[in-house]
């Protein structure tokens, strides 16, 4: 079998979805490994590293589409590169299933069997191969680190003959992966961290991490079995805003994470909220590429208003893309070694498995994801 790796097209990515530790884990499973000249330079890897792990490293990106059986991307396709791809063969990446119609279609037309990463299912099973956890781990902390950078005070508290510094106070909104990360950066950097999430459930792990749990009573809330927050209604929503206005105002660093899979995100801090921060307060808008937290934040800038810097730098793991690289690959690598079959040799995707049926979209002509299907 044959895996080519291209090179990512978008000008700002930074990480690959290959590195050469697991090229060479795949290699010696039996598997021929091609990848695009320069695929890791922006992240650290040189092309000498990847071809003493095994690859072959390949100068024309289209024969490395068309003559790869499995091909492993971080960013979604174009239709172009799609229709250049063999057909049967197997395209893996994050594809944003819910938003784009289109691409599955094409996927579908062409027969490619797709798989998305963003729909690997959070089970016990499948948590090594769970790229958005691993990559929303990384974001937290570059989060705390961006907000650092803008923020005109330190975060610890320091005692010096010249008087004592209050440590910072961060408000962290969401603990799902991100947002625990997030808390424990900034209580590693010495801050006073307080965090709300709509799920009460979280509250422990929220202590655990020595950050105190905001209460805000919302009435019955839940979460999904993969343990991401049920949406609020607008009424909810309303009593969240009232709920953390205080703490808002209050806080020298917001760090925003409330996002839904698969729809647009909640608006929480109306710009309202915001010009009654303290002038130099940072916020960070986790979700500001898919509609933002924040009423103000713009798709990957940095802005201010009313003297408040809101950061809606988005891609956030590209901050770190050497780690993230790493940790994305050892998701795909995960993925590959569980439906590899060894006498084979080859990849063998089981449909009555609940990862397989999670995460694959298309497969011979078809689209074959309940979830997905539903939506046409």
């Amino acid at each position: 079998m044959q895996i080519g790796v291209p090179k990512e097209l978008h000008p700002d990515e930074k990480r690959v979805s290959l590195v050469p530790k697991d090229v060479k884990k795949l290699v010696r499973l039996g598997i021929d490994v091609s990848l695009e000249n320069g695929l890791g330079a922006r992240a650290g890897f040189s092309d000498a590293e990847y071809k003493e792990a095994g690859a072959s490293m390949v100068a024309d990106r289209d024969s490395l589409l068309n003559g790869s059986d499995l091909v492993l991307r971080l960013r979604k396709p174009s239709g172009d590169e799609i229709s250049k791809l063999k057909k049967g063969s197997t395209h893996v990446s994050f594809l944003d299933p819910f938003n784009e119609s289109e691409l599955i279609e094409n996927f579908r037309s062409n027969e490619i069997t797709a798989i998305s990463m963003e729909m690997i299912p959070r089970t016990t099973l499948a948590q090594k191969m769970d790229a958005l956890s691993s990559q929303a781990n990384l974001a937290g902390y570059v989060m705390v680190i961006l907000a650092c950078q803008k923020l005109p005070s330190i975060l610890p508290m320091m005692m010096t003959p010249a008087g004592t510094l209050k440590p910072a106070t961060v408000f962290v909104i969401g603990a799902g992966v991100a947002g625990l990360q997030a808390i424990a950066t900034s209580k590693r950097l010495g801050a006073k961290v307080i965090a709300f999430d709509t799920r009460a459930v979280v509250a422990e792990q929220v202590q655990s991490l020595g950050a105190k749990f905001l209460e805000i009573d919302l009435g019955e809330t839940a979460q999904t079995k993969d343990g991401y927050a049920v949406e609020l209604t607008p009424e909810q929503i309303e009593l969240q805003k009232q709920g953390q206005k205080k703490q808002i105002a209050e806080s020298d660093v917001v760090i925003t994470t409330a996002q839904l899979f698969g729809r647009k995100p909640p608006l929480i801090i109306p710009k309202d909220m915001v010009s009654e921060m303290k002038p130099g307060s940072v916020i960070v808008d986790m979700a500001a590429e898919n509609g933002g937290n924040v009423e103000g934040s713009v798709a990957g800038e940095t802005v201010e208003l009313d003297g408040v810097t809101i950061i809606g730098d988005g891609n956030w793991t590209n901050f770190v893309a050497k780690d993230a690289s790493v940790m994305y690959s050892s998701n795909l690598f995960n993925l590959i070694d569980e439906f590899w079959d060894k006498e084979e040799k080859t990849f063998n995707l089981d449909f009555e498995n609940e990862i397989v049926a999670g995460c694959v979209i298309t497969d011979k002509g078809e689209i074959v994801n309940e979830t997905i299907r539903k939506l046409k």
